[in-house]
């Protein structure tokens, strides 16, 4: 029996991050954060872009267009939708999720989701280097060790 897992290692990785400007005093923390994750783990600063759309909806295309670059090993999401008054909030954070692992599945490359969905701001803030940590990291974590995961399952498979 074999076992795979990945490890969250970004030496020799490019990775963008796609960031939603909408709500962007929470979204630069989770920008910060997923840049902080990935150099911590071995990412170069020269091998990771930074594009900024301007909100959650926008979110999928852009990773779309990056997939479709060929240059990208992992996509990082990052975005905060936050409920009001009416069901946008529903439509908006349910549509985006839903076209990023689209986008994932179609272009079989990580796309980690690091889209807050949150009642409030306040609890935004918390998932944004707050009390609940930060998000970004989470997902940049993820992201590279999906990378990993994958490699390692190519490799078994050509062996």
């Amino acid at each position: 029996m074999a076992e795979f897992s990945g490890s969250p290692n970004g030496a020799g990785r490019t990775v963008a991050i796609a960031a939603s400007r909408f709500n962007e005093d929470v979204t630069r923390k989770l920008v910060e954060g997923a840049l902080d994750a990935l150099v911590r783990h071995g990412a170069a600063l020269e091998d990771i872009d930074v594009v900024w759309v301007p909100g959650a909806w926008e979110l999928p295309v852009a990773v779309r267009r990056l997939l479709g670059m060929d240059r990208y090993h992992a996509v990082v999401a990052v975005g905060a939708v936050i409920r009001g008054e009416t069901p946008h909030f529903d439509y908006v954070a349910g549509e985006s999720a839903r076209a990023l692992q689209q986008a994932a599945t179609e272009f079989e490359t990580p796309v980690a989701l690091g889209l807050l969905t949150c009642d409030t701001v306040e609890q935004a803030r918390a998932r944004a280097g707050g009390d609940h940590g930060n998000k970004g990291w989470d997902a940049a974590l993820a992201a590279l060790e999906m990378v990993d995961l994958l490699d390692r399952l190519d490799a078994a498979d050509s062996a």
